[in-house]
């Protein structure tokens, strides 16, 4: 009897899963099963790393439209961790700092998702306005939203 050989895949895909700090970065973790069949990279303002282990993590600084020089630096390293990933995709919680992680992926041919915050049930981010037009794919967590945007709903990740 012949014993079956397993097809080794020539290579997994690489996603560089993006969030912020504090609730996008809960809503990121809750998504961590889906990723299960590629090679994940993750990035966050906070060190939380532990919560991924041992899967590659990346930590940038915190910033927002406010804090503009702050952002600058920030973008930078997005910018690097992006240019040592080079993802096959970015999946991003949220908030500016996913949506600078999807301009410059795009940059090298990678698909992303914009997965707005939960917390944004009246409308869409100031990040998931920015991104819907650089995203391959915006998603509400919110079907009212989804009904007056062209994000798309699929439930709610909390």
């Amino acid at each position: 009897m012949r014993k079956a050989i397993a097809i080794r895949p020539a290579g997994r895909r690489r996603v560089l899963a993006v969030a912020s700090g504090g609730g996008h970065w809960v809503q990121m973790l809750r998504l961590v099963p889906a990723f299960q069949e590629a090679e994940v990279h993750y990035a966050s303002t906070e060190d939380v790393g532990h919560d991924v282990a041992p899967a590659p993590y990346h930590q940038f600084l915190d910033a927002n439209r406010d804090t503009k020089l702050k952002l600058l630096v920030s973008a930078v390293q997005i910018a690097w961790i992006v240019l040592k990933v080079r993802p096959h995709v970015v999946v991003t919680t949220g908030a500016a700092p996913g949506y600078l992680a999807i301009r410059f992926a795009s940059l090298f041919g990678a698909r992303s998702m914009f997965i707005d915050s939960v917390a944004n049930g009246n409308e869409l981010s100031l990040s998931a306005h920015l991104a819907r037009r650089h995203a391959d794919r915006l998603v509400t967590q919110w079907p009212e939203v989804a009904a007056k945007t062209d994000a798309t709903y699929h439930g709610s990740v909390l």
